[in-house]
Parts: C-alpha cells; structure tokens; sequence
C-alpha cells in the first residue's frame, strides 16, 4: 500500500497540469482584456468633450446611419437564405434576418463562432432546408464576411503604410490574423483537392477528440459531413458564390456607411482611406480575439486607429460608441427574444420533412 504522503503527492500531480491547462485556455483572453484596458481607458477623459458633440450632432444622419445598418441585416439575410437555398425549400430573406439575429446572440453567450453556426444550422434545418443548404447557411456566411474584411484590413494597412502610421502592435495582430485567414483558407483548398486524404485526417482528428472527451465515436457521421460539404463546394464553384457574395458585400458596405454616417452626424467627415483604415482592421482583430463580439478590442483599435490619423478624440469616441450601440448591442439585445420566438415556432429537426 502506498503511504497517505505518496498518495497526496500524487494527487497534487494530477492537479497541477489541470491547473495550468485552465490557465493556459485564460492568458490569451487575460492578454486581450489588458490590451482593450489600455487603449480604452485613455479615451473615457474626453467623454467631456463628446456631450459637447452631442449638441450639435445632425440627427437626420443618425437616422440615416440607422437606416443603412438595417439594411446590412437584409445583406445577412439574403446571404444565409442564398446558401441555404441549395437544398430547397428555399429560406426567405425575413426568416434569414430573424435567423442571423437570434444565433448572433446565442454565439455571444454559448460557444461562439461554434454556437452561432450550431444554431443557424438548427433553425434552417427546422424551416425545411436540407443537410447541405443548412450546413453552408451556417458555416460560410462568416467566411465570405471575413474575407471582405480582411481585403479591407490589408487596404487600411496599405494605407497605414504610406501615411507611415502603422504602429508594432497593429502589423502583429494584422499579420497573426491574416496568417490565420490564409492557414484556413488554405487547409480548405487542399482538402478540396485531396478529398480522400482530407476525410481520412478529419476522421482521425474527431476520434482522437472523442476518445479525449471519453465519447464513442462512428466514422459514418464524418465521412457523411465531408461528402455533404465537398458537394456544397461544387455547387458554389459552379456559380452558386455569386449571390452569397452579394449578400456579404451588401452586410458589410451598408455596416461601414452606418460608421461613415455617423462621423457626418458628428460633424467630422473622414476620406474613404481613413474609413476603410479605422474600420476593417479592428473588427477583423475583433472575430479572432475569442471575446464575445470583439468587445473592448473593436472599440480600443478604432479609437487608437482614427486618432493617429487625425481624427479629434471627442469625436471618435461619439462615433465608436454609437456605431457599437447600433450595429452590436441593439441587434444583440433583439436577438434574445428572438431565440424564444424560434424555439416555439419551429419544429425540432427529426420532425421536418
């Protein structure tokens, strides 16, 4: 028999690597929030400055820039209803909004990217829309998005770059963050093209994943996913991009003009290159900075972007905090009872035809 000393040193052993697996999984979220800290916090003393603003702020464009992002919503809807429309019935761009909204808001509180595309596929899947239309409604929207964003973050750079205002920490965190983009577009590509290698690699990963999560694991239901996304695949590069494409330009043009109308509505109109500068880049570090919706990095980066390229500091945090309040927390706020309004008024997916 082991003494009580050995068996406690034991346990200590074991508990130490859960230790510092949990920290591991909280530095990266720990080092974020101090940067978000550091670049927000210098802003909170113009606030003063920015009732002054307020004053004089052109309502008219506040509507308008209200306007506009409901219309980038339409973009969404009309993208997840597009891709979903391989597999008809087809998804009407309405629902599509409704759809977007509510898994938008699931994503911030349960499982992120993860749960936002687990609860699209869900509802699309309930509304009568088959496996492969449900699968590509809800992985690729963010896809196409993050691919306009980041043609827009390397125009903001390229402009940063001849203004000679790129600061060290922007050219890594837009550099990690390309890096990342092109490792994944690149994976795809190559498993597209090695489709039976691709598969025998997935199937590998999600058993040594399941004998990890102590779970039983059937090869049939990965191989069925990869035959269902390698078919998806053909559809789109037959031709099926272009209206997706559409709909991710239409989301993310009409969300950049509701932030140009309201640096109008602020009385500071800014060139298109600072625009383009102040916006892509931010949200970009904001989607792989594993914070729900980017908070705290999207409005930090903003401000330290617009007031390096001139932009009054009253100025810029009127129009972060208003864009913010209009293209995030109001379509997050909508998106709770939406989630209830879904969940009694569609079928569970074992009941859809």
């Amino acid at each position: 028999m082991s003494s009580p000393n050995a068996t406690q040193k034991i346990a200590a052993s074991m508990r130490v690597p859960k230790l510092m697996l949990r920290l591991a999984r909280q530095l990266p979220v720990l080092i974020l929030l101090g940067l978000a800290v550091h670049l927000l916090l210098p802003q909170l003393t113009t606030l003063e400055s920015s009732l002054k603003v307020i004053e004089n702020m052109a309502w008219w464009a506040v509507a308008l820039a209200i306007g506009v992002q409901v219309l980038s919503y339409v973009g969404s809807g009309y993208l997840i209803s597009s891709l979903a429309s391989i597999s008809p019935p087809r998804l009407s761009i309405g629902r599509g909004i409704v759809v977007t909204l509510a898994a938008s808001s699931v994503g911030l509180v349960a499982g992120g990217m993860v749960g936002n595309a687990a609860a699209v596929y869900r509802w699309t899947r309930s509304n009568g829309v088959g496996k492969e239309g449900a699968l590509l409604a809800s992985w690729l929207p963010s896809l196409f998005n993050n691919a306009i964003l980041a043609l827009l973050a390397a125009t903001g750079v390229l402009h940063l770059l001849i203004v000679h205002n790129l600061s060290t920490l922007q050219a890594i965190g837009f550099g990690l963050t390309l890096a990342l983009l092109v490792g994944a577009t690149s994976v795809i590509v190559w498993g597209v093209q090695h489709r039976p290698t691709f598969t025998a690699l997935l199937t590998r990963i999600a058993r040594w994943w399941a004998s990890l999560m102590r779970r039983s694991y059937d090869p049939t239901a990965t191989t069925d996913i990869t035959a269902r996304i390698f078919g998806a695949w053909d559809v789109l590069r037959s031709g099926g991009w272009r209206q997706p494409v559409l709909g991710a330009a239409l989301n993310i043009g009409c969300d950049m003009a509701t932030l140009f109308l309201l640096f109008i509505a602020a009385g500071h109109a800014v060139s298109p290159g600072i625009l383009l500068t102040g916006y892509g880049l931010p949200l970009l570090l904001g989607k792989v900075s594993f914070l729900p919706g980017g908070v705290g990095i999207v409005e930090g980066t903003m401000a330290a972007l617009y007031n390096g390229l001139g932009v009054p500091n009253a100025v810029t945090v009127l129009v972060i905090l208003a864009y913010r309040i209009i293209s995030f927390w109001v379509p997050t706020v909508l998106g709770f009872p939406l989630v209830i309004y879904l969940q009694r008024t569609t079928r569970p997916v074992e009941e859809t035809p």
